[in-house]
């Protein structure tokens, strides 16, 4: 490994002297340390803080860092003790649901349904918790699904408290290794994802810096390690990973070809730095990765990684909130802002080298608003160089619009329905059943629809996760949940597969259902199961609702093939015959459309000097890159995998 100089101790050395002249005696401050994005102040007394409102305030201002004050370790009540002295605070009527304790930040966390009583009139509830526990206390509302994906990430953190914080403080010591760097240059290098859709991955270089956005798998092509995975090979980021000198990875959604290899690094100890994402992207990101490995086991292949690869991602992940500005390496800061697509995905804004440059990735994005989330964002302080997608960039990419879209699929499954058949809708577990979901819901809660909607896969944890975080949502979908009382992924007409016997008594039932199930792309999944036997029945219809990627399943009953050879159970081949409908509705796509991505850059603030385009297929790429250039006067590019473009 290559050593970095740092002058951490030199800099602490400095603060230290800042902070003993602001922070009043009485705080009994006993530790100050980098750990991630954030300089942490441990007092034993850290009511002497609190009491002036604007002390951390004016000490972030005179730093120039984000604070963070804590209780030393030391004066920390034990959980169990904790625990038991918060529900004695707090009034029964509260309904505490759950606490949960993370050491490695000092944080109580307390699940409640009535979470204002906790809080208490002017936080005065809240203050008694901190006086007599110690702990910092973060109230959270009962979600109305509770999800093992989010109870066990909360399991892991709290067991391996000890080996985060370490982490925590190995990751600050390298991002403030220096003082604030001007670089001399920057340049950016794709990994994957450049002209093609899957294992997206971008390495952000500067003179001083490495910084990875995204590292996914074209899950579509497993059986083609040359199309399946980031470029190893690539120079630079070979000697990136050999020498230890990657500063952070950042995540900008869950979807497995944008996350999906992430695990794969750990297991082979190519990077222990780092991971920045959104709070639901780390939870949905989890989900989908340990989807992943339970998919390859059953179609016979080797899992790239285990679940405790997965552990080491939950452990080195720091979450951000929308808007939140981190530095994340000597000579970048990083902000997330809200992108449209699926929960808690996000543009990713860089601004790197103290004002040299700035760069916003948009990863997958929308930008109109849809049933579950807003527009994506497109102001920002400053920009010089956007890279976005182009996964309907061609000159004909234009979608049905949402209204005219969800018309059709109510025909479709009626036509479907009067007929006696059953509907097939294949969709990825994360935002497109959920999109279909509150569509149908609106429409059965007035009495448009009598039959059951079956939700099949990972989709029923999802939507758990998606009702644990109802402030990543639209502003309708928050009313609806906040102030109405109601909270329409809860009604009963969705029905959980709990296994592959209930499956088989919905295929065999002779009574109409809508059946929403994993993968959206018929790769691996439930879908896959319902579609060999349902699809010989011309009275049942299959509707694809996302893109279907080249060299599926879904892409070959999407093109109208008939005759559709598969693999069975113990290798033998068996021939699909497709006699039911197939309807594909593209309105309801995550990513933005041609029309969209043109008005995109119409409307963003400020206009960039250059457009890279990115994420899409070959032709499509340079298409919009070819339009944007044409329409606007700006410098674009759509460049292949392992080109390497200087920004500055």
């Amino acid at each position: 490994m290559i050593r970095r100089e740092t002058f951490v101790d030199d800099i602490l050395r400095d603060i230290k002297a800042v902070i003993s002249q602001m922070v009043p005696p009485e705080a009994r401050i006993t530790d100050v340390e980098f750990e991630g994005p954030e300089l942490v102040i441990y007092v034993r007394n850290p009511e002497a803080i609190m009491r002036d409102g604007e002390l951390i305030k004016n000490l972030a201002k005179v730093l120039k860092k984000r604070i963070s004050v804590r209780p030393d370790p030391d004066v920390l009540l034990p959980p169990e003790k904790a625990e038991d002295m918060i529900k004695a605070l707090v009034p029964a009527e509260a309904e505490i649901t759950n606490i949960s304790f993370d050491p490695s930040v000092g944080e109580v966390i307390i699940e409640a349904k009535k979470p204002g009583l906790v809080i208490g009139k002017n936080g005065e509830t809240l203050r008694l918790i901190t006086q007599k526990v110690h702990w910092a206390p973060r109230v959270v509302r009962t979600p109305p699904l509770q999800s093992q994906t989010i109870y066990s990430i909360r399991q892991i953190l709290q067991a391996e408290a000890k080996d985060r914080r370490k982490f925590l403080r190995q990751a600050g010591r390298n991002i403030y290794r220096k003082p604030e760097v001007k670089s001399d240059w920057i340049r950016i290098t794709g990994l994957g994802g450049f002209r093609e859709v899957g294992r997206s991955a971008l390495l952000v270089q500067t003179n001083e810096s490495y910084v990875l956005v995204d590292f996914g798998v074209n899950i579509a092509a497993m059986r083609d390690p040359k199309k399946a995975f980031p470029h190893f090979e690539a120079p630079e980021f070979r000697y990136v990973l050999d020498a230890g000198l990657l500063d952070a990875i950042i995540i900008t959604h869950a979807h497995l070809d944008h996350s999906g290899m992430l695990p794969y690094l750990f297991r082979y100890k190519l990077f222990d730095g780092p991971i920045y994402t959104t709070p639901p992207t780390r939870d949905l990101m989890v989900l989908l990765q340990q989807d992943f490995i339970e998919i390859q086991k059953m179609n016979g292949v080797e899992p790239l990684y285990r679940p405790r690869d997965i552990k080491e991602v939950i452990k080195h992940t720091i979450t951000l909130d929308y808007g939140e500005v981190r530095d994340i390496a000597p000579d970048m800061r990083l902000t997330l802002h809200n992108a449209g697509h699926i929960l808690g995905s996000s543009i990713v804004h860089l601004h790197i080298g103290n004002g040299l440059h700035n760069i916003a990735i948009t990863g997958d994005f929308k930008f109109i608003p849809t049933r579950l989330f807003e527009p994506a964002v497109s102001r920002f302080p400053r920009l010089e160089t956007l890279v976005m997608e182009s996964t309907y960039g061609g000159s004909n990419d234009y979608q049905m619009p949402r209204e005219e879209a969800e018309k059709r699929l109510i025909e479709v499954i009626h036509q479907t329905i009067r007929r006696g058949g059953k509907v097939l809708i294949p969709a990825m577990a994360v935002g497109r059943a959920q999109e279909i979901m509150m569509v149908l819901e609106e429409y059965a809660r007035i009495g448009g629809l009598e039959v059951p909607i079956y939700l099949d896969g990972m989709i029923w944890e999802a939507t758990a996760i998606h009702t644990a975080y109802p402030e990543y949502l639209s502003r309708h979908l928050r009313e609806q949940i906040f102030h109405e009382g109601y909270n329409p992924f809860l009604n009963p007409i969705f029905k959980s597969v709990a296994n592959s016997r209930e499956r088989q008594d919905i295929i065999d039932s002779g009574e109409p259902a809508i059946i929403i199930a994993t993968s959206g792309m018929l790769v691996g999944g439930p879908s896959v199961e319902y579609f060999k036997q349902l699809a010989s029945d011309p009275k049942n219809s299959i509707v694809f609702v996302s893109y279907q990627a080249e060299g599926t399943l879904g892409r070959q009953v999407q093109r109208g093939l008939r005759e559709i050879p598969l693999v069975g159970e113990g290798g033998k081949t068996e021939v699909v015959n497709v006699n039911m409908e197939v309807h594909t509705i593209d309105g309801f796509s995550g990513h933005a459309d041609r029309r969209e991505l043109i008005s995109y850059i119409a409307r963003l603030r400020p206009r960039p000097e250059r457009v890279i385009t990115v994420h899409g297929e070959a032709h499509k790429c340079l298409d919009l890159s070819t339009s944007i250039h044409k329409k606007f006067g700006l410098s674009t590019r759509a460049p292949n995998n392992l080109d390497a473009i200087r920004l500055k």
